[in-house]
């Protein structure tokens, strides 16, 4: 045991109880952080044959701001580098890449890539250096789901921005959150997955892929639910609703004013 204890005596030995430690660290970070992970922050295996077709695509259509390498341009266009396969078919098949004018704001438009072009661009970009994957539809179903605990998670997390029903708002700084009328269960998902322009990112950690589908499941019913209230202009909330009524009260008081003018003037002059 004494050539033990020599050795433990040099200042190697040292260094390597450092060394090991730091890697037993390292390890034990890593499961902490990946438990928390689902398949959707993982990257599926794509075929080479569609890695290159999404290469080509994005050489044409998406380099010009991005670089040829995905890494960027100052001030023109960030680096896709670790974006993930969900980044890029949110703002794909949302219309809001590729982008008609260089630094301009992007809204939702129709898609310029078809379903098939996007997917291989979103599987270039994941061969890059991984990210959020694209969820699959076992992921985005809303089967078996609780739209009451969605409605509380959207209200709390979401309907700041995005408004009680999902019909979208105005923010600041000239910004806006779209409205959910039309996006998807999977464009929700990855919106909250990877969080486009001003929102949040909503990892799995945040708010569990469970809680995902359940937002998910509101929304998606808030577009078929019947309104008892008749005209309900856009059914974005009272204030709109109690502006339209204050303006056309005082328009129906202008009216009374001038025809009570009017009729009292005709009087006068008989």
């Amino acid at each position: 045991m004494s050539w033990i204890t020599a050795r433990r005596r040099r200042p190697v030995a040292g260094y390597a109880v450092v060394l090991l430690g730091l890697i037993l660290v390292g390890a034990i970070y890593a499961v902490i952080t990946g438990s928390g992970q689902s398949s959707a922050s993982t990257t599926p295996s794509a075929s080479r044959a569609q890695i290159l077709r999404g290469q080509q695509i994005f050489q044409l259509t998406c380099a010009t701001c991005h670089g040829l390498e995905a890494q960027g341009v100052t001030g023109i266009a960030p680096s896709l580098i670790g974006v993930g396969s969900a980044a890029v078919d949110f703002q794909v098949s949302t219309g809001r890449m590729p982008a008609k004018e260089i630094g301009a704001e992007n809204g939702s438009k129709p898609a310029q890539l078809s379903p098939t072009e996007t997917r291989d661009v979103a599987a270039y970009i994941a061969s890059l250096a991984g990210g959020p994957a694209i969820p699959t539809p076992a992921e985005v179903s809303t089967s078996g789901t609780n739209p009451a605990l969605g409605q509380e998670l959207f209200t709390a997390d979401c309907a700041q921005c995005h408004n009680f029903d999902g019909a979208g708002g105005a923010l600041t700084d000239g910004k806006y959150a779209p409205a959910l009328t039309q996006a998807t269960p999977t464009q929700i998902y990855e919106a909250m997955l990877t969080g486009p322009e001003a929102m949040p990112v909503f990892n799995n950690t945040t708010i569990t892929p469970s809680e995902k589908r359940d937002i998910i499941a509101y929304v998606t019913s808030t577009r078929v639910t019947p309104n008892p209230g008749g005209f309900s202009l856009g059914r974005i909330g009272p204030v709109t609703e109690g502006l339209v009524a204050f303006l056309g009260l005082l328009f129906f008081m202008v009216l009374s004013a001038m025809w009570i003018t009017a009729k009292h003037r005709k009087t006068a002059d008989e």
